[in-house]
């Protein structure tokens, strides 16, 4: 128990040296998984072995911070740390995606380049066997493009705050010279460029490999105060966005055990249903890419709403099944 603690204080002296603003009793208790109280205690302790704490104040709370950081005895990394990032860094370069597997070696480098002599000289055999017993497998699909001096520009039109001027050959106007308020990245079977054009604050997706000749230009803009990525990212299945509408899919009972512990959706809730089955309830667009997994299941898995999923649905089946005609 007394090694549980130290190794509870050790994390949170950690968090609290890397945030940027400190962290709130509460925001401490949440991320070590502790109640408020035991928190305390524990920024008690710290605030004896880190004179250099520092207490801000933040309306009616208080934030605290470890200010200049923590010294190499309390930030040697573990072997199965450094085996994950050599073994992310792998995953990424086997799917295409060369410049994040890029950052993730680099990382890898600074953080052993921090490392005493001694204490990396004992690491690394441990790792080395580590990343030879684990990969990541990898599904098939389309490689996501990555440029990374496309990409370099669009992170600086994100930074700076301003619109950028592109080249699209897709969508309805092939070709075309479009002007878009940058609001992201997104990362998945393909990559996209998230944003809104001149005149609009709906953002739309646009893919990295139908990007060209891509211009920062001088002139402010920014997403709305109220957009945030990840929001955005769960509205829908996928990468494909339309109209967001309620889902509602019924498993079979011989696929409710597998069904379960299976991710359809972050905002997914799993009921009992009659005989065993499960009912999964969530809101999405994407219909299309919904439908394509949906068939993954075979009969296992009945789709129940939106008319506009069991519609796609069989849309997809039919085209599916004249082309085994033909």
């Amino acid at each position: 128990m007394r090694l549980e603690k130290a190794v509870m204080l050790l994390d949170l002296a950690r968090r609290l040296s890397a945030s940027a603003d400190g962290m709130t009793l509460d925001e401490m208790a949440s991320e070590i998984g502790v109640h408020r109280r035991t928190a305390q205690r524990l920024r008690d302790a710290l605030s004896a072995l880190f004179p250099q704490m520092e207490e801000i104040a933040d309306g009616k709370s208080k934030r605290f911070k470890i200010t200049n950081g923590l010294d190499g005895l309390y930030q040697s990394p573990t072997a199965e740390e450094l085996s994950t990032l050599s073994v992310a860094a792998d995953g990424f370069r086997k799917e295409g995606a060369t410049v994040r597997a890029d950052a993730l070696l680099a990382l890898g480098v600074k953080v052993k380049s921090a490392m005493r002599g001694k204490a990396l000289t004992r690491l690394i055999p441990d790792v080395d066997a580590l990343v030879r017993a684990e990969c990541i497998a990898i599904q098939a699909g389309p490689q996501p493009h990555e440029d990374e001096a496309l990409m370099a520009q669009i992170r600086l039109a994100i930074l700076s705050m301003n619109k950028v001027a592109i080249t699209y050959e897709g969508g309805s106007r092939p070709g075309d010279r479009r002007t878009l308020t940058p609001y992201g990245l997104m990362f998945g079977r393909a990559n996209y460029l998230v944003g809104a054009e001149v005149g609009s604050d709906l953002p739309k997706h646009w893919r990295l490999d139908r990007i060209t000749d891509l211009t920062i230009l001088d002139e402010h803009a920014a997403p709305p105060p109220e957009f945030d990525m990840r929001t955005h990212a769960i509205g829908s299945f996928g990468i494909y966005r339309d109209d967001v509408e309620d889902v509602v899919l019924r498993i079979a009972p011989s696929a409710s055990a597998e069904a379960s512990n299976w991710r359809f959706h972050p905002s997914q809730t799993i009921e009992n249903g009659p005989g065993g089955s499960l009912i999964v309830r969530f809101r999405s667009s994407g219909m299309l890419e919904l439908a394509w997994h949906l068939f993954t299941w075979g009969n296992t898995i009945q789709a129940l709403a939106p008319q506009r999923l069991k519609d796609t649905m069989r849309e997809a089946a039919e085209r599916f099944l004249d082309g085994l005609e033909g």
